[in-house]
């Protein structure tokens, strides 16, 4: 029997602070190469921290951090990458007014010629492009076209080629759905699934179940910087998720809360009817007695 293999990004009691500020208390996880893990939790839950410390902005205060079995400690970005971990922010690094192949090898220019005479290779950039994109199932127009022209959803799609091309195993998505309509998110969540196809680990960060659920193959949840756990597809509902991420007692009292406001409206409504038919009846007799002969 073969040896299982490690995982591709791992955290054991991982934790970190600011200060006298708690914004992660002893969080783990695993990524393994062809799933979809997807962080989940509201504004404020720890997830832009979290993804820091994967991508080598922020070292962990306490825990280990592992990357195909090995323990590392990022000193930055770079060393992040240098590992496989391709992190897609919402601003996407991307320059609006350059073309779609400039854009894609920003920072790993091709170059020909020599000395004083290296230039841009136009041709090259251009035919990788297309041809990368192609394997993630993207059709652009023309790789000359600004990306600025490109609508949410094929940004999103060019950033996820980008990251595949240049030897990504684990990559990091925050919030890729986030200001995208029904249509362009339905885009962004298949070009995810053909990167998990390819056997790269994906860490999906959302707080939108309803884009998550669909795609996603375990899930962690995070609040307030602490974890409800992790959770196979199998063994939890979309109405579960929704209820761990709101907080369940949270979610009843606010329940209450509505159930409390729409009788207050209920009676109120009541009231203002009362009202009316009061004046009604008042302007009624006004007008009878103003009808009559005088």
């Amino acid at each position: 029997m073969a040896a299982p293999t490690a995982p591709l990004l791992e955290v054991a009691n991982v934790s970190k602070y600011f200060g006298g500020v708690i914004a992660l208390k002893d969080i783990s996880m695993t990524v393994h190469a062809g799933e979809v893990m997807c962080l989940l939790g509201d504004n404020g839950a720890g997830k832009s921290t979290l993804i820091k410390i994967f991508s080598g902005v922020h070292p962990p205060s306490e825990g280990r951090f592992l990357v195909e079995g090995r323990e590392v400690r990022f000193a930055s970005p770079r060393d992040a990458l240098a590992a496989g971990i391709a992190t897609v922010y919402q601003d996407l690094a991307m320059i609006p007014l350059m073309s779609i192949s400039r854009n894609f090898f920003l920072g790993n220019e091709p170059t020909t010629g020599v000395g004083p005479l290296r230039r841009f290779d136009h041709r090259r950039a251009d035919r990788v492009t297309r041809d990368e994109l192609a394997k993630m199932g993207i059709r652009v127009r023309d790789t000359d076209q600004a990306v600025g022209t490109l609508s949410g959803g094929e940004r999103q799609s060019v950033a996820i080629a980008r990251a595949v091309h240049f030897g990504a195993k684990v990559l990091i998505l925050d919030e890729p759905t986030a200001a995208l309509g029904v249509k362009e998110a339905g885009v962004v969540l298949r070009y995810i699934a053909q990167a998990r196809a390819r056997g790269l680990g994906v860490v999906f960060i959302t707080h939108n179940v309803h884009h998550a659920y669909p795609i996603g193959d375990r899930f962690t949840l995070l609040n307030r910087g602490r974890s409800y756990g992790t959770f196979a597809k199998t063994d939890v509902s979309r109405e579960e998720v929704v209820a761990m991420m709101a907080g369940g007692e949270e979610l009843e009292e606010l329940g209450h809360e509505l159930e409390e406001f729409a009788r207050s409206d209920r009676v109120a409504g009541g009231a203002m009817a009362e009202t009316g038919r009061e004046l009604a009846a008042e302007a009624r007799a006004i007008g009878a007695s103003a009808s009559e002969p005088r």
